[in-house]
């Protein structure tokens, strides 16, 4: 982990926070990951939404998988078109 991540937190409240982590345990710490990661999906979905408030939600979905997995990949797997274009 970078050093500098902390800069503005305590070694008290480090520690805290390192041993409620632990005390999740391994499928304590997975299911925040998932809900964590699904809350940012969500997030990218109502920015797409925001920005193209005309797209249907298929259009949407794919947006959100480009700006995620980044134009290459997204390329390679649907061809050069972007979503709504």
């Amino acid at each position: 982990m970078d050093p500098g991540m902390f800069d503005d937190t305590t070694s008290e409240a480090r520690a805290v926070h390192n041993r409620v982590l632990r005390s999740l345990g391994m499928a304590g710490r997975m299911a925040m990951t998932f809900e964590l990661s699904d809350n940012m999906r969500a997030t990218v979905a109502d920015g797409v939404r925001h920005r193209h408030p005309q797209w249907d939600e298929t259009t949407v979905e794919r947006e959100v998988l480009r700006l995620m997995i980044g134009d290459k990949l997204f390329g390679e797997v649907f061809g050069k078109d972007r979503p709504g274009r």
